[in-house]
């Protein structure tokens, strides 16, 4: 039951980190943003990336390591936010 909710987390524990590689990360990081920032540029990495820097081939989405966002709870909060109307959200999306 676990291993289908959250995958295979015990895998994590055998990454080998390399030290300077996280060094340099850690001078990019900006913690008010939760993102990497090199100069005027931000920069999100997405679960692929984090994959290829980790060297982590077996990470599954939709696991613990990544959440699904909810589509209708985003439409809905943007319709209350800008009091528009459905229609007008949906095509402002697309």
């Amino acid at each position: 039951l676990f291993y289908r909710n959250y995958g295979d987390l015990p895998y994590l524990l055998d990454v080998k980190v390399a030290k300077l590689l996280f060094r340099a990360l850690a001078q990019y990081w900006n913690p008010s943003y939760n993102c990497f920032a090199f100069g005027k540029v931000d920069f999100v990495p997405i679960v692929e990336k984090y994959t290829t820097l980790l060297r982590c081939p077996r990470i599954q989405e939709d696991k613990a390591y990544s959440r699904a966002s909810n589509v209708l709870t985003f439409l809905k909060r943007l319709m209350s936010i800008t009091g528009m109307s459905e229609q007008w959200v949906a095509a402002q999306i697309k």
